[in-house]
């Protein structure tokens, strides 16, 4: 039955970050929330797991040409550089600190989301 949970779980994050929101915004919570594993193990599977999906993705995106490959380092280095800054920043708070900035970033993210949204209806342009 576990394996059912962690595979249901895995193919929520992968529907996801296929479609370029990223598994890890529903990832963590089902991790967390359904199958008991503390908020750090969650954020360093949901990293594991982004690696062949995002390869994955970069390379489907690139072959139906929707990649600007000159923008490509301005991103990928600061995300690089970022992500194993913050890893690293991540293993000395506790888990519970982990959980609430992680509930404040997805807050935040479905205020963007929803804003975005709206202008769109409102046939204002989104940046």
């Amino acid at each position: 039955m576990a394996f059912l949970v962690f595979f249901f779980c895995g193919a929520a994050g992968g529907f996801l970050g296929g479609m370029g929101m990223g598994g890890g915004t529903l990832l963590i919570p089902l991790l967390t929330l359904f199958c008991g594993v503390e908020q750090a193990a969650a954020q360093g599977i949901n990293l594991v797991s982004f690696l062949p999906m995002s390869v994955l993705a970069l390379t489907v995106h690139a072959k139906s040409g929707l990649l600007k490959r000159e923008k490509l380092a301005f991103m990928i280095v600061p995300a690089f550089l970022f992500s194993a800054l913050f890893s690293f920043a991540a293993a000395f708070f506790p888990g519970e600190t982990l959980r609430r900035a992680f509930g404040v970033f997805l807050s935040a993210l479905a205020l963007v989301q929803f804003s975005a949204a709206f202008r769109a209806k409102e046939g204002k342009k989104i940046p």
